[in-house]
């Protein structure tokens, strides 16, 4: 695997030393840099042109969420992966819409930190079991006027969906749906066409922003 180049943003110092400790355990992780807030963070992608920013979301001077949005809209081919202690639904979605590539609890294990840079690098997310539940029990109902906006989709379509945005892989999915795995990878191609759509984060934000799936 290629070396993944990280840059660490947190305002807390030892927190920052942490992480970097975990992180050049790793063969296949190097960090870059550090930044102490949102500001400083930008200032360092435009020098330092890592491939993935390990952010937090609560900073002075500027937050993770104005950052992320800054981030993506200047350096798009940097993905920015969510390390914070906030849960909030409020959070996941706006960080979601702002761009990010995936969400990780501070009190999560190491394990699934490195996990997650290392399924942003390769596949573009990572979308933590909890926070994927969190968002989807909070937009389990929906109102018949987002319903009609939705492009049609088909039942089998409409179930992968559901599946995708639940974390599971394609493997899992064609065995709960006793369909094969390459069925599955054509049902999430022609989802991803009809919504103009491109990777499970962004499916997982159209089923956040258009409120899918009633309980």
């Amino acid at each position: 695997m290629p070396e993944i180049r990280v840059l660490i943003c947190d305002d807390h110092a030892i927190l920052r030393d942490g992480i970097r400790t975990l992180l050049e355990r790793q063969n296949d992780i190097r960090v870059v840099g550090e930044a102490g807030n949102g500001r400083e963070a930008l200032a360092r992608v435009a020098e330092l042109n890592p491939d993935i920013v390990l952010m937090d979301v609560a900073m002075p001077e500027m937050d993770g969420i104005q950052a992320t949005r800054l981030i993506k809209q200047q350096h798009p081919q940097v993905k920015v992966l969510i390390l914070t202690q906030h849960d909030d639904r409020e959070y996941v979605g706006s960080l979601l819409q702002a761009g990010a590539s995936g969400y990780v609890l501070k009190r999560s294990g190491g394990h699934e930190v490195i996990l997650a840079l290392r399924q942003v690098y390769e596949h573009g997310a990572y979308l933590a079991p909890i926070i994927t539940q969190r968002v989807l029990e909070d937009y389990a109902q929906k109102d018949a006027a987002d319903r009609e906006t939705t492009p049609p989709l088909t039942e089998r379509e409409r179930d992968v969906l559901r599946l995708v945005v639940a974390g599971k892989s394609n493997k899992e999915i064609a065995h709960l749906l006793s369909i094969s795995p390459k069925t599955v990878s054509v049902h999430r191609s022609n989802i991803m066409s009809k919504l103009g759509l491109h990777n499970s984060v962004e499916m997982l934000r159209y089923v956040t922003q258009h409120r899918l799936f009633d309980s």
